[in-house]
């Protein structure tokens, strides 16, 4: 009943905020026609007032430029006004596709993609259909990296209890999350356009040292406008260009730095001037929770508007893209002069811009969290506890649509025990290792969880479940599982709080050698106080659970089978699986079976 509330909420929210975009479109055409009237009617009433009175008419077209000024702004803003609600309006249309598990408008994180980490290829961290895709709602690559750093690693306790909070507060401010998320929705960035405006802070300037050069741009644009004036109405036209000689000579002197410096702040300009947008929606926002007070302070006072007027200055050294720009160098050194203010503004703010895109990143990453938390309001914060086990009331995987989703309530020491896991094909096996451990990962970055209730203490996941061959290491399946497991061990050895996922471990070799290989794996694991769960096709490991005192517990996943035909429940249960289907999808398959 939950989400079916909520889709009618996003539905009828959709509905509102087109209308009220409409209602502004039509309000905008209808003032624009006005608008031209009244330019018209102006010029036609100041025309006369310039004939009868050359006060009257300097006094006119004064207040003219003023109120017509004035009008042309109260104008535009209804079309901002307009295109905010449309964008409102997506933004509800986008939560209710995901809330029936279509994702697919937001960016799956392909690039935060790593092989060798602990967890994220297993658990479907990134990728199409993804934990990330389904999460995600950052407008900036700051913000993906940062929504990527939060689901990658682990992070003190208090830090975790800071970030629930903050979560918790977001995720009641529907109407504040998505106008942030509605200010940012017609953002473009990339990391390379961050990365060169990063590296242009980090770099020392080249006019602001030279007193000469700066005097120079004070003067030297009078001299030239009046010299070349005064020659001009002399008629000595080539004396006239002569004028422009020593600006020639100093656009040759300092081009190349002009050229690094226009290549490292284009093209960041209309991204600016979306970050100013977001950071003013935070500005105008108080908050109670410790995490975002905190976040919101790097932006007092007025941050928006110093990341607006850089914005401005990079859009004025852009005129350069425009051929008559070489008019304005030759007669005011334009590109000098306007290096010269991003200099200004460099020396002033190097040192807090990194702190302003941390800081909005990490608004971001949190808007996206507490968005799922809100789309999913019967999943719970976990507990976290100091105790040996993690236990779960009604656990079931995120990413499974609740009409679909099998919970099952699990208790787990975390170290010094291992459960293993049996069942046959298709039984369920890997995705609930995956609903483990993606919990796991959730609480570790101050999210709810898919449960009644969960209680876990600090956990490291590490899993080995899809290990691929490396083509470009020369590397075999089966020996890069052998260096993941490697890596496991390893863990477990340095006493690092390792809760690990196994699925089929040592597939890669004949069944002797992986049950072997298996028993002594799993006693090397015990030997060390490692915890986690292992699945395996392999039945005769259930033996174990007699030798092991108790370190060791059975746990199965059945299928059901009436007439051939295969019923799966998706429930957990104690004991070694009793029941086998392969042959039965083989001959689903075409596949002739003889006894």
């Amino acid at each position: 009943m939950a989400y079916q509330a909520l889709q009618e909420l996003y539905q009828k929210r959709t509905s509102d905020f087109e209308i009220t975009a409409e209602q502004l479109r039509k309000k905008y055409q209808r003032f624009a026609m006005l608008r031209l009237f009244t330019f018209f009617a102006m010029i036609a009433v100041l025309i006369l007032l310039w004939q009868w009175n050359l006060l009257a008419g300097i006094v006119g077209t004064g207040v003219f430029l003023v109120l017509f000024y004035r009008f042309t702004l109260w104008h535009q803003a209804i079309k901002a006004a307009q295109v905010h609600h449309e964008a409102l309006a997506r933004v509800n249309n986008d939560e209710f596709a995901v809330l029936d598990h279509d994702f697919s408008a937001f960016a799956y994180g392909a690039s935060f993609l790593e092989a060798e980490h602990p967890y994220s290829i297993d658990l479907d961290i990134f990728g199409p259909h993804s934990f990330f895709q389904y999460t995600n709602r950052t407008r900036t690559v700051l913000g993906r990296k940062k929504l990527a750093n939060y689901l990658l690693t682990n992070t003190e306790l208090t830090a975790i209890h800071k970030r629930q909070k903050a979560i918790q507060e977001l995720a009641s401010m529907l109407d504040w999350r998505q106008h942030f998320l509605a200010h940012g929705i017609r953002t473009e960035d990339s990391a390379q356009q961050i990365d060169l405006l990063e590296r242009w802070v980090k770099q020392d300037p080249f006019i602001l040292p030279k007193k000469w050069l700066r005097v120079v741009l004070v003067i030297l644009p009078f001299m030239v406008t009046l010299t070349f004036s005064w020659l001009m109405y002399q008629q000595q036209f080539t004396l006239a260009l002569l004028c422009f000689i020593p600006s020639l000579l100093l656009m040759r002197r300092f081009v190349m730095p002009i050229n690094r410096v226009h290549e490292q702040t284009s093209h960041a300009e209309k991204a600016l001037g979306h970050y100013a947008k977001l950071i003013r929606h935070i500005e105008q926002q108080s908050f109670s929770s410790e995490e975002l007070s905190q976040l919101r302070a790097h932006f007092l006072p007025d941050v928006s508007k110093r990341i607006k007027h850089l914005s401005y200055i990079i859009s004025q050294l852009n005129a350069r893209y425009n051929a008559f720009t070489i008019i304005l160098n030759l007669f005011g050194l334009w590109d000098l002069q306007w290096v010269l203010r991003l200099e200004k503004w460099k020396q002033e703010q190097r040192e807090a811009l990194p702190k302003w895109f941390d800081a909005l990143a990490a608004f971001e990453a949190l808007s996206s969290l507490a968005t799922t938390v809100y789309n999913n309001p019967d999943w719970v914060f976990p507990v976290f506890t100091e105790k040996n086990g993690l236990s779960a009331k009604a656990l079931g995987h995120p990413l499974l649509h609740v009409d679909k989703r099998v919970v099952n309530d699990v208790m787990i020491p975390t170290q010094g025990h291992i459960k293993l896991l049996t069942g046959s094909n298709m039984a369920g096996k890997s995705t609930f290792l995956r609903t483990i451990g993606l919990n796991i990962v959730l609480a570790n970055c101050g999210m709810t969880v898919c449960a009644e209730e969960m209680t876990l203490p600090m956990l490291k996941v590490y899993t080995s479940m899809r290990t691929q061959d490396a083509l470009h290491e020369s590397t075999s399946s089966f020996y890069a599982e052998l260096k993941r497991l490697k890596v496991i061990i390893e863990a477990v050895e340095q006493k690092e709080n390792v809760f690990f996922l196994l699925d089929e471990i040592l597939k890669g070799t004949n069944s002797r050698d992986r049950h072997t290989g298996s028993k002594a794996l799993i006693h090397q694991l015990i030997q060390q106080g490692g915890g986690g769960v292992i699945a395996t096709h392999d039945l005769e490991l259930g033996s174990l659970e007699a030798q092991y005192d108790g370190t060791i517990e059975n746990w199965c996943m059945e299928v059901g089978i009436q007439n051939e035909e295969l019923h799966f429940d998706y429930k957990l249960k104690k004991g070694v699986s009793q029941s086998f289907n392969a042959t039965i999808l083989m001959k689903q398959m075409g596949i002739n079976i003889k006894s």
